[in-house]
């Protein structure tokens, strides 16, 4: 944590667990292997590592923390494990130049928690997976770029938090998925460029 010289580093093949915290503010962290055998990646472990530009999470990963790439405004890309469940608090939040997204197959998650993309500004498009059952507040604000959100053949979700897609100023339209019952307050404030939301029946 705090390193702030350190640019590379291999992990060794026999470590599990990345703890919270581990790589928080190494700010020239641009490139790091993890290895295979890795399950889990703690709070805050790779905390505003603004130089790192990639990097693979393991198909074995069930877990990813809060805040766990919080501030990684370099990192363009990320693909989420289809063993994950949760996305958790703040974990993509300032992560300004994440233009794709892309959930495994046959993906576990059921829950994107309050501020997972929150300021992901480059992030222009979104397939939930069909097992997401809530997406939390203000989970995707500030996504100004986003214009195309979809949901998974399916759909299991029920819930859309306040302010869950505030000023999403691209978007035009969304079509919601017939099992929702509860949209919270504001859920769309201020997307300026919404003319169209669909509810399926």
């Amino acid at each position: 944590s705090g390193c702030s010289s350190l640019s590379s580093i291999e992990i060794p093949s026999g470590v599990t667990f990345i703890d919270s915290g581990t790589f928080s503010g190494c700010s020239n962290l641009a490139s790091i292997e993890i290895p295979s055998g890795v399950t889990s990646i703690g709070d805050e472990a790779f905390y505003r590592c603004s130089s790192l530009s990639s990097i693979e999470i393991p198909s074995g990963v069930t877990s990813i923390g809060d805040e766990t790439f919080r501030g990684c405004s370099s990192l363009s890309s990320i693909e989420i494990p289809s063993g994950v469940t949760s996305l958790e608090y703040s974990t993509f939040e300032g992560c300004s130049s994440l233009a794709s997204v892309v959930f495994g197959e046959n993906s576990q998650l059921t829950s994107i928690e309050w501020e997972a993309f929150y300021g992901c500004s480059s992030l222009s498009s979104i397939e939930i997976p069909s097992g997401v059952t809530s997406i939390g507040y203000d989970a995707f604000c500030g996504c100004s770029s986003l214009a195309d959100v979809t949901f998974g053949e399916n759909s299991q979700l029920t819930s859309i938090g306040s302010y869950a897609f505030e000023n999403c100023s691209s978007l035009t339209s969304i079509e919601i998925p017939s099992g929702v019952t509860s949209i919270d307050s504001s859920a769309f404030y201020g997307c300026s460029s919404l003319e169209t939301i669909i509810v399926e029946e």
